[in-house]
C-alpha cells in the first residue's frame, strides 16, 4: 500500500509503497478515507529536536483520520465491515491504576499513533477495537478526519462550566478556533481569542468569537475595555504554549478564574505563582481526550448544530503532501486535509 512515511533520520516524508498492516484478533482493519495534518506532524517532517527524540524511523506517520472499516478480529464484537469510523490516537496498556480505573486518558504508558507505532497517512491502518469509535450518524468526512484534534478542543474548553461565562482563549491554531466554536456552542457569554496572525483570528470571527485580538498590536486589557469586563475573565483556554500568553492570561483572569492548558511549551517559562495564589485561580494541564466521554460530547455536539466548516482551509490529494504540509505550516489557515481516495 502507498503510505507517508519518516524514511530516515533526516527532515522530509516519503510517499513510498509498504506492507499493508496485519490485524490481531482484537484489532480491526481500515480503509483510509481522509486524515489531517497535525502540529506533531509538521514536528516529525522537520525533524526538529522533539522528533529526533521521539521518533524511530522508518514510520508511517499520521494520527488523525477517518475510514471505512474492511476486517475484524475474531475476538471483535460490535464493530463491523462497513462501519464508518475514527481512530483514538493513544493506546493505553490497559493494566496500569488509571487504566484499571477506567481513567485511559491518564495512563502513563501511553503510546502514540504515528509516533510510537506506524500511522494512519496510508491506504490503510490497524487499531485495536478499543481505539475505534464508529460514527454511528452521518458525519461530514472532512469532520470525521479531524476528530482526534476536535477532541482536544473539546476536552479543554469543556474540563469548567461555561454558561454565561467570560472566556479568553490564547491561540488561534485550529484547535484554537474549534475551542472558540464549542465555548460559544454551550453557551459562554463572551469569546476573545488572541493571536498574532490576522488571517487565523479572521477564522476566529467566521467561527463565532465575539472579539479577536492581534495582540501584536492590541493587549487583553483593551480587549476587556471594549467588552466591558470590569474583572476579568473567568475561563482561561491556553492553546498557544507561549510564555507571554500565559502571563497575560494570567493577569487578566477574574479572582477565582480557572485557566485549561492544552498548549505544549517547547521549553520552560516563569510565571507569576503570587499572582495565582492571591487570585485564587485554579490551572488545569490538558492532554488529549477522556476515552471516551469526549468522544460522546463530539458526537453530541455536532448532531445539535455545531459549525466546523470554517476551522478547514486546505483540501488536498494525498499525492500533494508537500503542498499540504507546506499550507498547514504557514501558520494563516486552519486544518489541512489529506484525500486518501483517490
Amino acid at each position: 500500500m502507498k503510505a507517508l512515511v519518516k524514511e530516515k533520520a533526516e527532515p522530509g516524508l516519503r510517499l513510498m509503497d509498504v506492507p499493508e498492516p496485519v490485524i490481531g484478533p482484537g484489532d480491526v482493519l481500515i480503509k483510509v478515507l481522509r486524515t489531517g495534518i497535525c502540529g506533531t506532524d509538521l514536528h516529525i517532517r522537520a525533524w526538529d529536536g522533539w522528533a529526533q527524540q521521539a521518533i524511530s524511523t522508518p514510520l508511517v506517520v499520521g494520527h488523525e483520520f477517518v475510514g471505512e472499516v474492511v476486517e475484524t478480529g475474531r475476538d471483535v464484537g460490535e464493530i463491523k465491515p462497513g462501519d464508518r469510523v475514527s481512530g483514538e490516537g493513544h493506546l493505553v496498556c490497559g493494566r496500569c491504576r488509571n487504566c484499571l480505573a477506567g481513567r485511559r486518558h491518564l495512563c502513563r504508558a501511553t503510546v502514540g499513533l504515528g509516533v510510537g507505532r506506524d500511522g494512519a497517512f496510508a491506504e490503510y491502518v490497524a487499531l485495536p477495537a478499543t481505539n475505534v469509535w464508529v460514527h454511528r450518524v452521518p458525519v461530514d468526512l472532512d469532520v470525521a478526519a479531524i476528530f482526534d484534534p476536535f477532541g482536544n478542543a473539546v476536552h479543554t474548553a469543556l474540563s469548567f462550566p461555561l454558561v454565561n461565562e467570560d472566556v479568553l482563549i490564547t491561540g488561534a491554531g485550529p484547535i484554537g478556533l474549534m475551542a472558540a466554536a464549542v465555548a460559544k456552542h454551550a453557551g459562554a457569554r463572551n469569546v476573545v481569542v488572541t493571536d498574532v496572525s490576522d488571517e487565523r483570528l479572521e477564522l476566529a470571527r467566521k467561527i463565532g468569537a465575539d472579539l479577536a485580538l492581534n495582540v501584536a498590536r492590541t493587549t487583553i486589557a483593551d480587549g476587556q475595555r471594549e467588552l466591558g469586563l470590569r474583572e476579568g475573565f473567568d475561563i482561561g483556554l491556553e492553546m498557544s504554549g507561549q510564555a507571554a500568553a500565559m502571563r497575560e492570561m494570567i493577569a487578566n483572569m477574574t479572582h477565582g478564574g480557572r485557566i485549561a492548558m492544552l498548549g505544549l511549551p517547547s521549553e520552560e517559562f516563569p510565571v507569576d505563582w503570587s499572582r495565582i495564589v492571591t487570585s485564587m485561580l485554579t490551572v488545569k494541564g490538558i492532554y488529549g481526550r477522556e476515552m471516551f466521554e469526549t468522544w460522546y460530547a463530539m458526537s453530541v455536539l455536532l448532531e445539535n448544530g455545531l459549525d466546523l466548516a470554517p476551522v478547514i482551509t486546505g483540501r488536498y490529494d494525498h499525492r500533494d503532501f508537500e503542498a499540504a504540509f507546506a499550507d498547514a505550516a504557514s501558520g494563516k489557515g486552519g486544518k489541512v486535509i489529506l484525500d486518501w481516495t483517490a
